[in-house]
């Protein structure tokens, strides 16, 4: 993309620009590259221990998935109860954890310090989720998984977004989004075997804290912490034949300086907020889908013992090739455009949406035959896989480039505290709706199905118009042309405030609701 004309970057002083360096009292240097140069072994080898982590600290979440009946049943819970565990447990501690591990990982340049630490924490949580004997038990477990899990993301999307060139950083981390497909297929086989075999549900949870403590210790030993990589903002306006330095004053004098400054970079960004609530509702379809599908599919094909496996692999095999061909594209069509992650996540959702409703209705559509529903369910999941899931590693890399890069973990965390905050919110509507309903009956198959029918394409098309309406705005930010003039209450702050006041609410609502009915 050619750089955009002098006249189109405003020129801020250190006081009012976003994006400037802060005065220079008590300075610090932190030096910056304009393109990074690590071997080839250290990015392969780095990739692959930032995925095993991302993917065994996303595990939990496919053993409440598929074995959503032995664990309600072994655990005496009832619908509201398991909304909480897959809903808020996590998704409010994550969102105030998220924030500050970023911030200190940012801060202390110790970013591969905080995943392991992070690592090592929720490996042990993982291990006492499988020792719990009760609804509390479990409870306390996930919310210290959520305190782990809270900055591996956007740790994970940060180094991987200063480890390689930006044209390869979109499929860099689209083989970290792998994780979480190779989860579903896994936990898609353990579900089978251990049905099989008649093992706990429990077992997987303790074996995959184990390795996940193990992991933690060779992501210490191997990874290194990598030079910043300049944003594509930055990339616009400074010459790129040299690498670029910035400094800063001492990390403790300007540590809340900082946090504002950062805040108002994303403020006086174009674009940042349309993505990040356009992200959150495809998440909420998606999360919903991981959470509930697998068990709605088979209470609906009771029958079809197979079932779970031939759906972990789908999801594991079809998932996985998307999810990479989705950063390569972008990768490939990098010089050409910027902007194609937008509407492979904008369409892509769109389209998928009619493919899950053939998903959920494929015996009715069948005429009630069983083995015709399996067929029709398995051909349309994969095109609903293939459609949808082109989008992970390649949007959260655009944003990981648009972000300053001394405090891009730190602007990641807050794009995901939005989008947790959001689609957590998905399981304690379904957990609510279902309070009242017998886990084991037809009665709560239908209801089931109802409300992913309603959640997951209204999800999908509310991100699909979201992703569509920002692509100017978006060509405004690689630009360098942000809101200018000072944010007043009456226009763009005011709003934030009401958004986010509006948020804090439904997040307190209904996880109150839920603790209520569950007592």
């Amino acid at each position: 993309m050619a750089a955009p004309k002098e006249e189109d970057i405003r020129v801020y002083t250190n006081e009012e620009d976003p994006r400037a360096s802060h005065d220079t009292n008590d300075k610090i240097n932190i030096s910056m590259t304009t393109r990074p140069k690590v071997p080839i072994w250290r990015i392969t080898i780095s990739l692959i221990l930032l995925f095993l982590n991302y993917f065994l600290a996303q595990y939990d979440k496919f053993v409440l998935s598929y074995f959503q009946d032995e664990v309600i049943s072994s655990l005496n819970l009832s619908s509201t109860s398991y909304g909480l565990l897959s809903g808020y447990a996590t998704g409010i501690v994550y969102a105030l954890l998220a924030l500050p591990t970023a911030f200190v990982a940012d801060y202390t340049s110790a970013r591969v310090w905080v995943l392991t630490v992070a690592a090592i924490w929720w490996s042990l949580c993982a291990i006492f989720q499988g020792l719990s004997h009760n609804f509390w038990q479990i409870l306390l477990a996930r919310i210290g998984m959520g305190v782990g899990q809270a900055p591996v993301e956007a740790l994970s999307v940060s180094l991987i977004s200063d480890l390689m060139g930006k044209e390869y950083v979109f499929f860099g981390a689209s083989v970290l989004y792998v994780g979480v497909y190779i989860g579903e297929a896994v936990s898609g086989q353990i579900a089978v075997a251990f049905a099989r075999t008649g093992t706990p549900w429990n077992t997987a949870l303790i074996a995959i804290g184990i390795v996940g403590i193990v992991v933690a210790l060779f992501v210490r030993l191997v990874v290194r912490e990598p030079k910043r990589q300049i944003s594509l903002v930055m990339a616009n306006s400074i010459d790129h034949q040299g690498p670029a330095s910035v400094t800063i004053p001492s990390r403790l004098v300007v540590a809340r300086k900082d946090i504002l400054s950062t805040f108002q970079y994303l403020a006086r960004m174009r674009s940042f907020w349309l993505l990040a609530l356009s992200a959150a509702f495809r998440q909420l379809g998606g999360n919903v889908f991981g959470y509930y599908m697998p068990s709605y599919l088979s209470n609906l094909f009771s029958s079809e013992t197979s079932l779970l496996s031939r759906y972990g692999i789908i999801v594991g095999v079809v998932g996985s090739v998307t999810v990479l061909t989705g950063g390569l594209l972008t990768s490939l069509f990098w010089n050409r455009t910027k902007l194609l992650p937008l509407y492979l996540t904008a369409i892509g959702g769109m389209i998928s949406s009619v493919f899950v409703l053939l998903m959920l209705f494929s015996r009715n559509v069948s005429g009630g035959n069983e083995a015709q529903g399996v067929k029709l369910l398995y051909g349309t999941m994969s095109i609903a896989y293939l459609t949808a899931e082109l989008w992970l590693g390649a949007i959260n890399s655009l944003i990981a480039l648009l972000l300053p890069p001394r405090t891009k973990t730190f602007g990641l965390a807050v794009w995901s505290l939005v989008q947790v905050l959001i689609y957590s919110s998905g399981p304690e509507i379904i957990g609510l709706s279902l309070r009242t309903t017998e886990p084991s009956s037809s009665a709560y198959t239908e209801k089931t199905r109802i409300a992913l029918a309603v959640i997951i394409p209204v999800g999908y098309w509310f991100a699909g118009i979201g992703f569509l309406l920002a692509v100017p705005l978006v060509k405004l930010d690689l630009a360098g042309r942000f809101m200018e003039g000072k944010l007043s209450w009456k226009g763009r702050k005011g709003g934030f405030v009401i958004g986010g006041c509006v948020l804090v609410a439904l997040v307190v609502s209904l996880f109150t609701v839920s603790i209520y009915y569950k007592a």
